[in-house]
């Protein structure tokens, strides 16, 4: 399929900016959700990536999941004039203070929270029932009937 020049670089350069790119399957969709361009040419530019091995397609639930290789890193940086120093926004690592974990500070536990004793079966009854006997009422008598299933017998 022939992309003009114009459209195949917005579609690099998003690729290239994001590191990966989704695409609905739908080949008559005038644009794509992402950008200005027919959602067909996407799909065609990222197939034609994908067979010279610079992306990596997955599928899943109509949507097709293009994930950039080394080597289309390489390959769009050699298209798009790029410096080395210009990554995908996959490949940039978050700045996060060394020995914070993520969550609650110093282990708090949230107010209400249960967190069931370990060991003993006991602990996990309520304390408010520890005198009440545990079991059917005294007048229960269960029996059986006989049938088969849902029904009597016939």
């Amino acid at each position: 399929m022939l992309i003009s020049k114009q459209n195949r670089k917005l579609i690099y350069e998003s690729l290239f900016k994001e590191g990966v790119l989704v695409a609905k399957k739908d080949f008559n969709a005038a644009k794509h959700s992402d950008i200005a361009v027919s959602n067909l040419e996407v799909i065609k530019a990222m197939q034609s990536l994908t067979s010279r091995g610079y992306v990596k397609t997955q599928f899943s639930w109509q949507y097709y999941y293009y994930t950039l290789t080394n080597e289309g890193i390489d390959y769009l940086r050699s298209f798009l004039h790029l410096p080395a120093e210009i990554v995908p926004a996959t490949f940039k690592k978050t700045a996060r203070p060394i020995g914070v974990r993520p969550g609650r500070p110093d282990g708090e536990r949230r107010e209400g929270a249960y967190r069931a004793p370990r060991g003993d079966r006991e602990g996990y009854r309520r304390r408010d029932d520890a005198g009440k006997k545990e079991g059917a009422a005294g007048d229960f008598r269960p029996e059986f009937r006989g049938g088969f299933g849902r029904g009597r017998a016939e």
